[in-house]
């Protein structure tokens, strides 16, 4: 049996969320003066609740909140919000407040916990590669028709788009921006990866490919990585000898005038067959390392799947396929909450020194949120791994088989 505790496993949570952030942001953004009954950090505090219970709906989580507002009281004063007083401070509130509260929360917990994410990297990362490796990509994020005022996508869909910049090593997103589906991927990469430093590795998919950003990462000292497009039209400068797997690793130059104009630089090229849902397919890598062997070029390409883990953890375990409202200001604020829950799951699961995969930290948690109990101790004594090691003794009159008698 777990520790009790004099506070639920909620309010453990949601306080790793520094006390004075909220209404610091609160103020900045100009949400403060339009909050009456319904605080900044009463709004906070339920949409982390929506995420870590799955709320369906703004009805559920105004009942619930409801049905357990004494034990809300003591989560630094929280009230729980009506339906409409929770869908119109989804509307108006800036969500501007949300997006600077997750980044201002990850250097908090990063300054008072410098080893925090360090030691966890993607299961997945080159181990040989002692630089930062940033991985950019983005997720869509389906929206119901309602949203198609703002968010088309396509004729008949709508959908909003995170796009995002890992660092691999930690696991910890470095940059993000949301916004509608509508803009293409290599718009947004000047932004993705405006700080990222010399000598730091950037790995994307082609979408990204943009060949005067790319020279600008090149003029910065910064390495890349990312698949050729197949209409880049070029010539072999230098082809190096090439066996096993990798059939083709040559630098190159463009040949089309423009493309060349806005990429002068040589560029590397590398063939290979590789491994792709248990088939082996060919594939073009172009890169500005011109010195890497082949093989550290493809699995560079190959942790790029990091992202997608990432991108699964929080469409798949948190609250981002129902939303609780359906104008962008809303979405945004939903998206920004869903991502600070999981830099607070993380965190916790460092605090907790939890073994166990993040979706079961979850569901742990998701479990006992109303519940006293203290919740590393949840963590270690209820669900953790049986410590020691067990040793099997086995005596012949265990063995059992038909006809043979003792």
């Amino acid at each position: 049996m777990p520790n009790r505790s004099k506070f639920t496993i909620l309010k453990q949570v949601v306080e790793k969320i520094p006390g004075y952030l909220v209404s610091k942001l609160a103020r900045a953004h100009g949400v403060e003066s339009k909050s009456r009954s319904f605080s900044p950090w009463s709004h906070v505090v339920t949409l982390v609740y929506a995420q870590l219970s799955h709320a369906l709906g703004l009805n559920d989580v105004s009942d619930s909140l409801h049905n357990h507002s004494g034990a809300l009281k003591t989560l630094r004063g929280a009230t729980p919000p009506s339906h409409n007083g929770l869908s119109h401070a989804n509307r108006v509130r800036n969500a501007d407040m949300a997006e600077e509260l997750f980044w201002a929360t990850l250097r908090d917990i990063q300054k008072e916990h410098p080893g925090f994410g360090i030691g966890r990297a993607y299961c997945g990362f080159p181990r040989r590669f002692k630089r930062i490796i940033n991985v950019v990509d983005s997720t869509t994020i389906r929206l119901v028709a309602n949203c198609m005022d703002w968010a088309k996508h396509r004729r008949r869909k709508a959908a909003a788009k995170c796009h995002m910049r890992l660092d691999l090593q930690s696991f910890l997103p470095r940059f993000a921006v949301v916004k509608s589906a509508g803009s293409h991927d290599a718009a947004e990469a000047r932004e993705l990866c405006a700080e990222i430093q010399s000598g730091e590795i950037v790995v994307f998919d082609k979408a990204y490919v943009d060949f005067v950003h790319l020279n600008e990462l090149q003029k910065r000292g910064v390495f890349w990585v990312t698949r050729r497009k197949e209409n880049m039209v070029f010539r072999v400068i230098n082809r190096q000898k090439s066996t096993g797997m990798i059939k083709m690793d040559a630098q190159i130059r463009l040949k089309v005038k423009k493309s060349l104009e806005q990429y002068p630089e040589l560029l590397r090229l590398i063939k290979a067959m590789v491994e792709v849902d248990g088939k082996i397919v060919e594939m073009e890598f172009i890169t500005n390392n011109l010195n890497w062997s082949a093989g550290s070029i493809c699995d560079l390409y190959k942790s790029r799947w990091g992202i997608e883990v990432f991108f699964k953890q929080l469409k798949q375990t948190l609250q981002l396929a129902d939303f609780l409202g359906h104008n962008e200001n809303a979405v945004r604020w939903q998206i920004w909450t869903a991502l600070l829950t999981y830099v607070i799951l993380r965190f916790i699961s460092y605090i907790g020194r939890w073994k166990g995969s993040f979706s079961r930290l979850f569901t742990i948690i998701r479990g006992v949120l109303w519940s006293r109990f203290d919740l590393f101790a949840i963590l270690n004594e209820c669900y953790g791994t049986a410590a020691g090691n067990i040793r099997m003794i086995a005596q012949p009159e265990q063995l059992y088989l038909p006809g043979i008698r003792w």
